[in-house]
């Protein structure tokens, strides 16, 4: 009997399944591919894909990658997330509203968990705000605790 997922919960074992959709055949680089994504918490870059699916299948190529994001997304499963400047990045569908954060210094993007600005009172007089979308940059954790500290010729006085 075959496994099955859906867009919106996908469990470890993972055969997908999205109505008026053909299911997508279970692979082992499908896995490696679907498996990266839920294990990472965070959007990921196809480059960031292929060196996280190679901890489960080390054949797993970019080619492979583009084509299976390509078909994740026309399923539902995924979605794009662009930054501006940026190649895409992929993350699960099915998330409420949300916003992102770049490092700048390693370039990884996090999710941030809501959106907590009420913008509508930023905009002038007669505006109405249709949507909107925030990306912080700065440095994640682990990138600020390499940052070297500034010593005492370092200052500015």
């Amino acid at each position: 009997m075959m496994e099955m997922w859906s867009a919106q919960h996908a469990p470890p074992d993972f055969v997908v399944e999205v109505p008026d959709s053909p299911m997508l055949r279970k692979t082992n680089q499908r896995e490696a591919i679907r498996r990266a994504l839920v294990e990472s918490g965070r959007p990921l870059s196809p480059q960031e894909i292929v060196q996280a699916a190679h901890t489960h299948a080390p054949g797993v190529g970019i080619a492979t990658v583009y084509r299976t994001l390509k078909r994740f997304t026309e399923e539902g499963w995924l979605v794009a997330i662009e930054l501006p400047g940026e190649s895409p990045r992929y993350e699960l569908a099915g998330k409420s509203h949300h916003h992102h954060f770049a490092c700048q210094s390693c370039g990884s993007v996090f999710e941030l968990p809501a959106c907590a600005v009420a913008l509508e009172r930023l905009l002038p007089a007669g505006f109405e705000l249709d949507e909107h979308e925030i990306v912080l940059y700065g440095r994640c954790p682990d990138c600020s605790n390499k940052r070297p500290k500034p010593g005492r010729g370092d200052r500015k006085r």
